[in-house]
């Protein structure tokens, strides 16, 4: 901010060509009463002038209104004059002395001690119109000095947007010239930049990346205040209707109209340098879904040459379900950054795909409890062998129901028929398991029971039918009964391994 003196009682009582003089001792006043920011200065001696004052001013007054013969009680009445002007909120009373009387009343000195409301004296050679005429001046020449700072300050966020990394630059500058804490959100609510870096705590920090994600998720624009313990932050989002990048955050509560209009030149600079930043992230994407066909083809020569290397082998491949792309890639950068992990990301009708090595795999974890999606992750495997390790990721996505990765080795240790109980094929085996569950249910019966209990024990009926409490003749019975409805011979082997994958692939 600018350093021009604010327009204030304190400043007016600088002015030693008015000569006021604070009759009130400081340790009686309320707290900064004489550094509030004062609207203007008015005159009147009316026993109740409240009707025609506005707040935040200095009142100027003859006394006439305390000459004898007035209405006025020493007992009572200055409370009340006094108590009027202090509720209208009035910052202080001037006296002007010699002019009806000689001094300055008691009572009014009392009064205004006991309201902690400064008393000032106008001595009689200054005319209430100089001290006016001063007030208007101090208030003109902040004006202009605010203006100017507006103008400087605008001329410097251009110049810091000119550099190598504009952005954080601008961000900087911003900070600097407000003379206040500046921090900027991601699409994701994560903190990107920070000025001056240890300014605010990392709880705030969080807090403040919270509330910036509720915003941005309500697609609010307007500018709001949020209050921390005791810090109270100002935040404005960044971007386009129905297209928000971002919020920026200042830790102050109020900002002037010249302060205003600079925040806002500065979101201006920072959404066209976010949408250009977007516009060349999507460009990369598209380039990289084109290279990813090449490394389905087991090739990665061509993605070597063009991004100048990928992640080392050997590599997992992992493909993200449902994710946020922008807010996604934005994040997965960063951390990449922050780690200095190689890797690859591409969108596909899968998903977006990812390949990183080995060894840094642990990031799938963190990005899928970051953004609450699933992540399907293939074997360690080599790039001569990529469409198959993107098969396995699409393959464990596919068995993933709960945001979290799924890793391709835990689906390899499960049973083939799971792996191949896919919608289609329990549809499959519900119709043809049908005619055995309708007569089971008319009838009362128990034949699919016996059926499966019947094959876990390896066909054999004498250890079945102790195991169902029946007779092995009336087992016997029952699995005829049942070949007959399922139209099968289920003396052959390959009748019965069929019967056995339709048992487990079909909802109980």
């Amino acid at each position: 901010m600018d350093d021009t003196e604010q327009p204030t009682l304190r400043a007016l009582f600088r002015r030693r060509d008015l000569g006021l003089g604070l009759i009130s001792a400081e340790g009686d006043l309320a707290a900064g009463a004489l550094d509030r920011p004062l609207r203007w200065v008015h005159s009147s001696d009316l026993a109740d002038p409240t009707p025609f004052l506005a707040e935040d001013l200095a009142l100027l007054t003859t006394g006439t209104q305390f000459d004898a013969g007035t209405r006025f009680d020493a007992g009572t009445d200055f409370d009340v004059y006094v108590g009027r002007l202090a509720d209208r909120g009035v910052l202080g009373l001037g006296f002007g002395t010699d002019v009806h009387r000689a001094g300055i009343p008691e009572e009014l000195i009392l009064e205004c001690a006991r309201r902690g409301i400064p008393l000032f004296e106008v001595p009689y050679r200054t005319p209430f119109i100089a001290v006016a005429r001063a007030h208007s001046e101090a208030i003109a020449a902040q004006a202009y000095a605010r203006r100017s700072w507006a103008l400087d300050t605008q001329r410097a966020l251009a110049l810091a947007a000119l550099r190598p990394r504009g952005l954080d630059a601008t961000v900087a500058e911003l900070g600097r010239r407000l003379g206040v804490w500046v921090g900027m959100y991601d699409a994701a609510g994560a903190l990107q930049l920070s000025h001056p870096r240890s300014a605010v705590s990392g709880g705030r920090l969080t807090e403040l990346g919270e509330r910036a994600t509720e915003i941005l998720t309500r697609g609010l624009e307007a500018g709001q205040s949020l209050t921390i313990d005791d810090q109270t932050f100002t935040l404005f989002t960044v971007g386009r209707g129905g297209h928000l990048r971002g919020v920026i955050a200042l830790a102050v509560d109020a900002l002037d109209a010249e302060a205003r209009t600079v925040v806002t030149s500065v979101i201006a600079m920072a959404g066209l340098a976010l949408e250009q930043s977007d516009q060349l992230a999507r460009s990369k994407r598209r380039l990289n879904s084109q290279l990813l066909s090449s490394l389905l083809d087991d090739d990665p020569s061509l993605a070597r040459k063009v991004l100048g290397g990928m992640p080392s082998a050997p590599v997992v491949v992992a493909i993200a379900a449902d994710a946020p792309t922008g807010p996604f890639a934005d994040w997965w950068d960063r951390r990449r950054a922050e780690h200095g992990t190689a890797s690859f990301l591409a969108e596909s009708p899968e998903g977006v795909v990812l390949c990183l090595s080995t060894a840094d795999d642990a990031l799938l974890d963190e990005v899928a409890a970051r953004f609450g999606i699933r992540i399907g992750a293939s074997g360690s495997e080599s790039y001569d062998a990529f469409s198959r390790a993107h098969a396995q990721a699409l393959a464990a996505l596919r068995q993933q129901s709960g945001a979290g990765v799924f890793h391709f080795a835990d689906a390899a240790g499960s049973s083939i028929l799971s792996a191949l109980a896919t919608d289609e094929a329990r549809l499959v085996a519900e119709s043809r398991l049908a005619p055995l569950r309708d007569h089971d249910a008319r009838s009362g019966g128990d034949l699919e029971r016996s059926l499966r209990t019947w094959l876990e024990h390896d066909a054999k009926a004498d250890p079945a039918a102790a195991a169902l409490g029946v007779h092995r003749h009336t087992l016997r019975s029952r699995i005829a009964q049942a070949g007959a409805l399922l139209g099968s011979d289920l003396s052959s082997f390959p009748a019965r391994a069929e019967l056995w994958a339709l048992l487990q692939t079909a909802r109980d």
